[in-house]
């Protein structure tokens, strides 16, 4: 069975694609050195959609309308401009109620981005750009410490990360937040505290990195403008202890926080990168695997769901478990000794 791979590594080359959400113009060229901040492309995109129904308008067949409709998608319309005309006895005319760019022509419609800006597509990570794919963004490479999380805000910065945790299990109190952290990247434990959030914004700090966080502070972690990441879940539990130790003895340098969305399906991953000098490039991490004893694993679901632990072996033909359902399984030993049964598919490799 495939296993999918969160990556804790001390080591290793990473390399990302940034891409634009519509077509636009790249800024950045081969080989620059580039800060997660800096603008790598934009696009201008509207800010909402507009509908022009030609067909419904002229009261004729939708072949009819998209023949009268001369606009290729991308092409500006200007505010009063004729986008489509019937001539006759009584001659009709449809113009733009304002300015726009041409979305979608099709089905006697036409759709106009209107009220548009200008989206800035940042770097993400600090490293090089080492392809650029030509309207769309680039690639960026760089060499360090890698670590994958389960859930970011959305946000991207980078700054000195400072611990403020000194065992896996701490939590997170509001009087640690002083103005000795101004533009740091925190590094903490287990936060179920609204007001540190709040207190994290006047700083400002430059991103916080957590073991775990209350599911309730999920809409205001959303809220705040820095990036918020969480390595293992939303329960007390401690920072598993592969990230921990890869952090805290990593404290006092750079970190780059991308806490973008986890998606499974598109590969991304909320993560972190503490760019390191070397004198040989390492190898880029593998993103799926094949499960084998011996490897250490995370478990992503109840009993334990965050702890990491080593895959002792891989059971036979399918397990029964207490809900009913019979899955491929393997015992786990947790890194406290304990040895459970676990589903593969609630599992996933760290490497």
């Amino acid at each position: 069975m495939l296993a999918p791979v969160t990556h804790i590594i001390p080591l290793t080359t990473v390399r990302r694609e940034r891409h634009l959400p519509s077509p636009g113009r790249v800024t950045a060229h081969l080989s620059q050195k580039v800060n997660p901040m800096d603008v790598v492309a934009e696009a201008e995109i509207g800010q909402n959609h507009l509908f022009i129904d030609v067909a419904q308008q002229l009261n004729i067949s939708i072949a009819a309308a998209e023949s009268l409709i001369h606009f290729n998608v991308g092409e500006r319309i200007e505010e009063n401009q004729v986008i489509a005309q019937r001539t006759g006895i009584i001659p009709q005319t449809i113009r733009a109620p304002m300015g726009g760019r041409v979305v979608t022509v099709g089905a006697g419609l036409v759709m106009l981005d209107v009220g548009e800006g200008t989206f800035e597509l940042r770097a993400g990570y600090p490293g090089a750009v080492t392809r650029v794919f030509p309207e769309r963004g680039v690639e960026i490479s760089v060499t360090g410490a890698l670590v994958q999380g389960v859930w970011g805000n959305g946000r991207i910065d980078s700054g000195l990360m400072l611990p403020l945790l000194s065992q896996p299990e701490d939590v997170l109190q509001v009087r640690q937040i002083d103005v000795s952290l101004r533009g740091s990247v925190v590094l903490a434990g287990y936060l179920n505290d609204t007001s540190v959030l709040q207190a994290g914004s006047e700083l400002p700090l430059r991103g916080l990195i957590l073991a775990n966080i209350s599911p309730a502070l999920i809409p205001a972690a959303l809220q705040v403008r820095y990036p918020v990441i969480v390595i293992d879940g939303f329960v007390h539990s401690p920072m598993n202890m592969a990230a921990f130790k890869l952090l805290t003895t990593n404290a006092k340098r750079e970190a780059a926080i991308n806490a973008q969305s986890y998606d499974r399906y598109s590969g991304t991953r909320p993560e972190l990168i503490i760019p390191l000098p070397v004198s040989q490039e390492p190898p880029t991490p593998r993103d799926v695997d094949i499960f084998a004893p011996n490897q250490q694993v995370r478990i992503c679901r109840a009993p334990c769901p965050g702890a990491i632990g080593t895959l002792v072996n891989l059971l036979p033909g399918l397990t029964a478990f207490p809900n009913g359902l019979r899955l491929e399984a393997a015992e786990v030993q947790l890194h406290n000794g304990d040895q459970v049964v676990i589903p593969l598919v609630n599992l996933e490799l760290v490497g």
